[in-house]
């Protein structure tokens, strides 16, 4: 089960893979990517992923890039790295030009994927709950478009992580709850699933459709809103969504307990009916 990289059409071992100094994703954070995850050698929702891919793309005006070719270069690298419980992580840049701001005129894109083991979150950590911490948010406002300028969200990462926590959680200055740094958040009031709603604000995450998708197969009602951080202290349960991230229960969030301080009941099945999917081929 080698970790291997694709490097515009080249396939190589992971640690022997490099980009040229110049590449706009290195210099100015030029770039797109996507993180694609499988279960039992099956890739999850590939599609919406490639989707939301090429909305990114539209959005930052990069030249096109054929479909076929993405998903035949991921379905090669996933073949033959040969990992059931793989992390495909897919990187589109504007290409390789001498540094400037202005879009250089006859560049090509560049096209990488690394395929790795997917880095598990401990299961003590998802049977019991991880504590999280709020954050100003002070990214761009365009968090729907899924680029790799990511220093506020690894910056507020590194604060959770300080302060003994799992993750940090975005909030806006008028008290808006917003997303975590890698993940959309999910609370829990009297019964009813609540989250962000589709906004610039916010990432649309592949794994949060789905969720939706779970909560009205099983009548869980759901909702999508504003919510500020009072109601996130007060809900009944907490957690978070992510390709890798599953369902993760938040027990504790800025030292205050969430509910009665276990993962609940909501988040516990909503995990167990998202690895049901992940266990059968699905996009």
């Amino acid at each position: 089960m080698p970790e291997l990289a694709y490097v515009n059409g080249k396939i190589l071992p992971i640690e022997k893979a490099v980009v040229p100094i110049e590449d706009r994703g290195y210099q100015f954070a030029d770039a797109v990517y996507e993180g694609i995850a499988s279960y039992n050698g099956n890739l999850f929702y590939l599609d919406a992923h490639l989707d939301r891919l090429e909305r990114s793309m539209r959005a930052l005006s990069f030249p096109a890039v054929s479909r076929d070719r993405i998903s035949e270069a991921i379905l090669e690298l996933f073949e033959r790295a040969g990992i059931a419980r793989a992390f495909i992580y897919l990187q589109i840049s504007r290409g390789v030009a001498p540094r400037n701001h202005a879009f250089p005129d006859a560049a090509e894109v560049q096209l990488i994927i690394t395929i790795r083991p997917v880095n598990e979150i401990p299961e003590k950590i998802k049977k019991e709950g991880a504590a999280a911490v709020t954050t100003r948010d002070l990214r761009w406002g365009r968090c729907d478009v899924k680029t790799v300028q990511l220093l506020p969200n690894v910056t507020a990462k590194q604060k959770a992580l300080e302060a003994g926590a799992h993750d940090a959680i975005f909030v806006a200055e008028d008290g808006v709850v917003r997303e975590a740094t890698s993940s959309n958040v999910f609370i829990v009031v009297k019964g009813e699933a609540v989250t962000h709603p589709l906004t610039p604000r916010i990432l649309p995450g592949i794994t949060r459709a789905v969720i939706i998708d779970i909560c009205k197969e099983i009548d869980l009602p759901v909702t999508e809103t504003f919510f500020k951080v009072e109601k996130l202290y007060g809900a009944d349960e907490v957690f978070l969504t992510g390709t890798t991230t599953e369902v993760l229960p938040i027990v504790k969030v800025d030292g205050r307990v969430v509910g009665n301080g276990l993962a609940g009941p909501v988040s516990k099945r909503l995990l167990a009916a998202l690895q049901e999917r992940g266990n059968h081929p699905v996009g």
